[in-house]
């Protein structure tokens, strides 16, 4: 696991909780950016997928 799949994973958590603090609390606000910073993650944590492949791949 690379640096950028633990941070992926890491903002889509902190996307997660702050989602869903915003549907609570209905702000819809925090919502979206909760979205948005979960949607960021993934993207990331995909990224870093794709250099482990390609690391991986060139050995």
């Amino acid at each position: 696991m690379n640096k950028n799949q633990v941070k992926g994973h890491a903002n889509e958590a902190k996307g997660k909780i702050k989602e869903v603090a915003g549907k609570v609390t209905g702000d819809k606000s925090m919502e979206y950016k909760g979205k948005a910073e979960k949607q960021g993650g993934k993207a990331e944590a995909k990224y870093g997928d794709l250099k482990s492949d390609a690391k991986s791949a060139t050995k």
